[in-house]
């Protein structure tokens, strides 16, 4: 553990407190003057980084300063990978932190670049990194819009178990019709094997309808109109499933602060919460 020095705690007593919890503040709360000013540096590198992927892709721009473009994205990727170093390092449980939506997000925020090295054009997908400006709503205190983001995020999590079942009985029918159409139309209307069949299968029912594929028999006529029926009924179960998931979350009490956990690093804790409500670790002072 590294040493510790006297800072004022949240409770406003004077206590003693790790630089390694007093740097978990600052990268990971932005309630204190230096946690907000390290997010808001951070928010202008990763505007400033998207916005260089962009232009490099602009083939003028990229004739006239491709260099420089390449140079600053290797920067703001060395800047990255020691950011995600320092989250890791900061945290109780850096696997953990690794496997969170935003530790993930971090994560393929700099492997494009890596990658680039051996995959040439990789770097285009260095652009994920505009997810990371979601965390623009809790470095500014938008208190309304980080309610409105944790009662999404909640509400997707209590329905993801739901929404697999429904994924899996998704793909067991585009399976099972897929190897029908196989079977009824066969290779001479296009449908050349099973996954074949399932691609069709997918896109007729999400009501995308390319026309790449196209079954020529009736019977094959009647089974994709049965499939169009049937995706369209579909379609507003996953709408139904998340709503009901919002309105439960609705129920919980109002989280809008940045307070995370140090063990976790979940967010949006009540000011007078002592404990983790994800994975019950203690809340710093």
């Amino acid at each position: 553990m590294l040493g510790g020095r006297g800072i004022r705690r949240r409770d406003g007593r004077a206590g003693s407190v790790t630089t390694r919890e007093r740097w978990r503040q600052i990268i990971f709360e932005a309630d204190t003057a230096p946690g907000k000013a390290f997010d808001v540096v951070l928010l202008a590198l990763i505007l400033a980084s998207v916005l260089a992927v962009m232009l490099e892709s602009v083939a003028s721009v990229r004739a006239a300063a491709g260099a420089e473009l390449r140079v600053a994205e290797w920067i703001f990727t060395v800047l990255f990978s020691a950011e995600y170093l320092a989250r890791l390092a900061v945290v109780e449980r850096p696997l953990r932190y690794a496997r969170s939506f935003f530790g993930l997000v971090d994560l393929l925020a700099i492997l494009p670049s890596y990658l680039s090295l051996v995959l040439p054009g990789a770097e285009s997908l260095l652009v994920i990194r505009a997810f990371r400006l979601l965390r623009v709503f809790r470095v500014f205190k938008l208190g309304r819009f980080l309610g409105e983001q944790n009662l999404l995020l909640t509400s997707l999590r209590m329905s993801r178990a739901k929404v697999l079942v429904f994924l899996a009985t998704v793909l067991i029918l585009d399976l099972i019709v897929g190897s029908a159409m196989y079977l009824i139309e066969g290779p001479e209307s296009g449908f050349t094997s099973i996954p074949t069949a399932m691609y069709w299968a997918i896109v007729t029912m999400t009501t995308v309808g390319y026309g790449d594929i196209a079954p020529a028999t009736p019977t094959g006529q009647i089974l994709a109109s049965i499939l169009m029926i049937l995706g369209y009924s579909i379609i507003a179960v996953p709408t139904g499933i998340i709503t009901a998931g919002i309105v439960e979350a609705a129920r919980l009490p109002d989280t809008i602060t940045t307070r995370s956990c140090p063990h976790c690093t979940s967010e949006g804790h009540l000011p007078s919460a002592r404990y983790c409500r994800d994975c019950g670790g203690q809340l710093a002072e």
